[in-house]
């Protein structure tokens, strides 16, 4: 998990959610909420929050708009990462990535295995770059996005955790 470091400034970013539903409400969107909660609670801005329907064309869209802005740092999507016919989330998202971060689907498995034990295998979470812009993919549950802000996205979205975090790294991810 790294260190925080005092020397460091916080560098808040802009970051948008999307909740992957064909049944939830802004009133009943728990998911959504936690993560636009948290990631207000560190210190970032919530640029938009937004419910798509389980369409691959429809998330790919609302994402794209968000990945070409260059005002907006993070996507955070939840919903859609099992294994249901309609859990098409990773399927929608790695096509737009200019590289995948492996490493985030296994750490929050290893960190879900620690609380659900096998059931983590259903678990699809995936995380890439595109354009410059991080996109997180976590599961539907509040829980599962407690773990997976908790546990990864709120370190590697600061700034000041060290050895090393994914803020240092966006200046240079538009490198040719």
């Amino acid at each position: 998990m790294g260190h925080t470091s005092t020397k460091a400034a916080f560098i808040p970013l802009n970051i948008a959610v999307m909740t992957v539903s064909d049944s939830r409400t802004d009133a009943d969107d728990k998911s959504g909420k936690i993560l636009a909660d948290r990631l207000i609670d560190a210190g970032h801005n919530l640029v938009e929050k937004k419910i798509v329907v389980d369409d691959i064309y429809q998330m790919r869209a609302v994402v794209s708009q968000w990945v070409a802005d260059p005002d907006v740092h993070a996507v955070i999507t939840t919903g859609g990462t099992g294994l249901t016919g309609r859990d098409v989330t990773p399927e929608a998202m790695k096509i737009l990535y200019d590289k995948e971060i492996e490493g985030f689907g296994e750490i929050f498995r290893k960190i879900s295995y620690d609380l659900i034990k096998t059931s983590t295998i259903q678990s699809r979470a995936i995380a890439g770059l595109a354009n410059g812009t991080v996109i997180f993919s976590l599961p539907g549950s509040p829980g599962a996005c407690k773990d997976g802000w908790d546990g990864i996205i709120v370190h590697q979205l600061d700034s000041r955790v060290k050895p090393c975090n994914l803020v240092e790294m966006m200046p240079r991810f538009m490198e040719k």
